[in-house]
Parts: structure tokens; C-alpha cells; sequence
């Protein structure tokens, strides 16, 4: 995953999950899913797939933090979002804000669309 790629759905996601705090597979999956408004859910096989893949490109790393041992339960591993995962989720952000400065100039806009203009 090189970082001037665009990063898929899952990745932007999960990289968005972890760039406040580090989260476990399921936090990371609430998380998601708060975040999109109950739009975007991801699936135990999407998440993991996608959490291999991004610790084997550096963008994710395993954590040996735990909030609180007394209160989680230790089997659970938790992620956090690295240096290069941080400058890929900034590339990805500023190619999104071209995009929408694009449609802002051209007056692309949800009721424009709904309106048939």
C-alpha cells in the first residue's frame, strides 16, 4: 500500500477508528460504525483481512498498551495507528478535500442534484 494509493473503504475506516485512540477488533468495528451513521458495517473477515494487510504495509502496529487490565479482558489486541499510517490517512484526507473543492467550484451539491440542475 503505497501512500500516494488511494486507500480502500475498509483501510480509510480503520486508520479513521485508530487516529484518536488505540482500539481493539471489535472497538474498531463500533467505532466504524458510530462513525458512518450505521452506514458502514464491517464484518470479522473484512476487518481482519484489512488489519493484516495494513500491519504488513506499516500503517497499523499491535499495541501493548491495555486501558485498564482490571476491566478488558487480556486476550483482546489492540491497534494503533503508526507514523506512515498517519501520512496515509492525511494523503487520503487531502484527496477527498480536492474532490469535494472541485464540486464546490462547480456547484455540485446534494440539492442541486435531488433537483435534477
Amino acid at each position: 500500500m503505497a501512500r500516494s494509493s488511494p486507500l480502500t473503504p475498509a483501510v480509510l475506516h480503520i486508520l479513521l477508528a485508530l487516529s484518536t485512540e488505540e482500539r481493539h477488533g471489535y472497538g474498531i468495528m463500533k467505532q466504524v460504525e458510530r462513525e458512518s451513521g450505521g452506514k458502514v458495517r464491517m464484518g470479522p473477515g473484512t476487518l481482519y483481512g484489512s488489519i493484516g494487510r495494513m500491519m504488513d504495509a506499516g500503517l497499523i502496529r499491535e499495541s501493548d498498551k491495555r486501558p485498564d487490565p482490571d476491566m478488558d479482558d487480556e486476550r483482546r489486541i489492540y491497534y494503533a495507528i503508526t507514523a506512515a499510517g498517519r501520512r496515509a490517512l492525511q494523503a487520503e484526507l487531502d484527496r477527498y478535500r480536492s474532490v469535494v473543492a472541485v464540486a464546490t467550484e462547480k456547484h455540485l451539491t446534494p440539492k442541486a442534484s435531488a433537483d435534477g440542475a
